[in-house]
């Protein structure tokens, strides 16, 4: 390894040429990164103070691609966003020059020809040795067209060429051509060299502390998988696996998803969730386990691009049959993306035709069902991410849908499938109109049955009873008239209720008018063709009773658009298992809790902890009480004169200003967690609950990954 301060310019002007690997992430400096760099140049162009102005390293391979002569190209390990975006600049600033100057040089040494021939190409050279920099793929094919100044492909990299449009704005903006040539003579580098076979580019590619765009967990893993490779076999594996997903995703998506999708394809494979910013380690320890290791890197890699295919037909849109792409769309809608995990898994089967068409349909809208259902309860999301994570592991693939099914059955109460009473009950009185899925559960109620779908964005929500901007003392007298005395509270508790919304194409005709001239006028609902629509033209009254006999009726058809599991109940007991032996105990087989001081200080204990959260679930065992939600985080053992209560969470990290807390780590007794504290009376519970609720958010926020 050689480090030396080098000159910009002078290092672009010496060297041969810069190659961008193929395993390297794409261009991906935005605006902001290019407005820093084009400040800084300006600040020590403008100011004859500063000599000098620092710009980060640029790590290259030396002798590194196919040939040993002096000539070689460099292979850029680091620093291809900086190089990129000064020959984007160099590129502009030609352009400039030529265009205001007739050729003239703003500072010596930069005239429009210099800037080709030192810093943009090689003027002797052909082929691709012509140019100072080879990117990758999409970038190349446009950097290529700005310097020979072309039109751009079709398909051009959009980040290359809106940054050389903002440079070449910048420069006809006015700005001193003398003061950028000076500042880009300014610019200094960390000039570090390796050498093949004697430095170790993955090890030095991951300790760089670059400045600019952070590195996704997904080029983290691309550059692991392929860096250490030799060229060829690097081509090989991109160009047959790496680079078909990249286009199967598109530059934009590529950005945005690709980190995700890393990080659920691991949830599949592993079972365990990986942190946001943990993918890449948790990534290199799938790649190095035994299994993966041993079958090689193609298969690795393969492995990668039949999921990304998986992804993409659910999450991108890009599913080729029609039903199949209607329920992956219907749920992205809920933003549900903890459900990935299952997805890609029963995707995977459906490729490997363990699982059918139909079946899968079935799976995504029961999946879908769900979630709804779910939200319309109001049921915490807390564990979602696990349920989806682990549930495909005990599904029975002989059996794959039916097993689907009652693994959803058997969830425990926090997790649990809302049946149609709790769903009915609840869609009838929540204020829908403010709900986070609104667009979504109008058009599904819209379009269920119908084999032409109706797209409900050509349609507004109407409240039939009118919400007059949420203002009490704007509702009309012909309204308050048709509610009845009771008009103020039956404006209040239902005008945002699924019995008073629909869509309308004529809502500004509609505004607060009777509702008889709603119903009667041209495009009033008698005419509607809308099924949400169906029996308001009949309705000769709209009060309270009209509201809630609606409500009614569209519930009966949500628990239909939305359905319930249903299983034989034979045929769930086969798939009941002993889980839960504390099952058979109540708190009559603690003899400690049976009277008395305990008891009292026990019944006024459960109830705070049970009043923490609805997920919370308490469970009588043979010698303690547990408390879960995702699992145990405060367990009770019951002693003669004082509860001993178990917290599950690393001592550490609790905070104890009373010091209360005892490390129990590693100590063998009864409850799960590591920290100890006693509780023996009533005017305690305040103290002991700041530390339960600190144990039970330690394990609700792990799931915020």
């Amino acid at each position: 390894m050689k480090a030396t301060e080098a000159k910009l310019l002078a290092l672009l002007q010496k060297s041969p040429q810069f190659v961008i690997p193929i395993y390297q992430r794409t261009y991906s400096w935005t605006e902001k990164e290019c407005r820093q760099l084009w400040d800084d140049i300006v600040r020590c162009g403008s100011d004859d103070k500063i000599s000098a102005h620092f710009m980060g390293s640029i790590v290259y391979i030396e002798k590194g691609l196919y040939s040993v002569s002096s000539q070689s190209p460099l292979l850029v390990i680091d620093g291809q966003q900086r190089l990129t975006s000064i020959i984007l600049l160099l590129a502009a600033l030609k352009e400039a020059i030529v265009s205001t100057m007739d050729n003239g040089e703003p500072v010596e040494n930069f005239s429009a020809k210099k800037l080709e021939g030192y810093y943009l190409t090689n003027p002797l050279e052909s082929g691709d040795s012509y140019y100072k920099l080879v990117l990758s793929q999409t970038d190349d094919v446009s950097l290529k067209a700005i310097i020979n100044g072309i039109e751009q492909p079709e398909d051009k990299s959009i980040r290359v060429v809106e940054n050389h449009q903002l440079f070449t704005k910048w420069l006809s903006s006015g700005k001193d051509l003398k003061a950028i040539c000076n500042g880009l003579a300014k610019l200094m580098v960390v000039d570090l060299s390796l050498s093949r076979g004697q430095d170790n580019p993955q090890l030095i590619f991951e300790s760089m502390n670059s400045t600019g765009r952070k590195l996704s967990q997904a080029d983290l893993i691309r550059n692991f998988i392929l860096m250490s490779l030799e060229p060829e076999l690097q081509t090989t594996l991109y160009e047959r696996y790496w680079r078909p997903m990249e286009l199967a995703f598109g530059q934009a998506a590529y950005a945005n998803h690709f980190d995700g999708f890393m990080r659920h394809f691991l949830t599949v494979k592993t079972g365990d969730i990986p942190k946001k910013g943990d993918v890449y380690e948790a990534f290199k320890d799938y790649a190095h386990s035994p299994d993966k290791a041993g079958a090689g890197v193609e298969a690795l890699v393969g492995e990668i691009r039949n999921y990304a295919k998986y992804y993409c037909a659910i999450v991108l849109s890009a599913e080729a049959d029609t039903d199949l792409k209607n329920a992956f769309h219907d749920l992205r809608e809920l933003k549900v993306d903890v459900s990935y995990p299952l997805l890609l898994e029963l995707y995977a089967d459906y490729s490997s035709e363990l699982l059918t068409r139909e079946e899968l349909i079935t799976a995504v809208r029961l999946i879908e069902s769900y979630v709804f259902r779910r939200a319309v309860c109001a049921i915490p999301t807390n564990s979602m991410n696990k349920t989806f994570a682990n549930m495909g592991k005990g599904l029975k693939k002989d059996r794959y849908l039916e097993s689907l099914k009652a693994a959803f059955l058997l969830l425990p109460s926090y997790r649990r499938f809302p049946n149609d009473t709790d769903f009915s009950r609840d869609l009838k009185i929540k204020d829908l109109y403010s709900f986070r899925s609104r667009s979504y559960w109008l058009r599904r109620f819209e379009n269920y049955g119908r084999k032409e779908r109706v797209n409900v964005d050509d349609y507004t929500i109407e409240h039939i009873m009118p919400q007059c901007d949420n203002n009490l003392e704007k509702v009309p007298a012909v309204w308050r008239a048709e509610l009845g005395d009771g008009w103020k509270d039956v404006w209040e508790v239902y005008r945002h209720t699924l019995g008073n919304l629909t869509l309308t194409g004529y809502n500004s005709e509609y505004s607060n008018r009777a509702f008889s001239e709603k119903r009667d006028m041209q495009g009033g609902f008698k005419a509607s063709p809308l099924k949400l629509n169906d029996g308001i033209g009949t309705v000769s009254k709209w009060n309270e009773e009209a509201i809630k006999s609606r409500a009614s009726f569209l519930a009966d058809r949500a628990c239909e658009v939305w359905p319930k599991v249903i299983l034989n109940s034979e045929i769930l007991a086969a798939y009941k298992t002993v889980r839960d032996e504390g099952a058979r105990y109540t708190i009559d087989d603690h003899p400690h809790l049976a009277g008395g001081k305990l008891r009292e200080v026990f019944d006024a204990f459960s109830k705070e902890v049970n009043d923490l959260d609805l997920c919370v679930n308490e469970e009588f065992l043979k010698l303690y009480v547990a408390f879960k939600a995702e699992t145990n985080f405060v367990d009770v053992v019951p002693q003669a004169r004082r509860l001993r209560l178990t917290l599950n969470m690393p001592f550490m990290e609790v905070d104890d200003p009373r010091g209360l807390c005892k490390d129990v780590t590693n100590l063998g007794r009864w409850g799960n967690g590591d920290i100890e504290i006693s509780l023996s009376t009533l005017d305690e519970i305040p103290h002991a609950m700041a530390l339960v609720r600190q144990a039970f958010e330690y394990q609700m926020g792990s799931d915020e990954l």
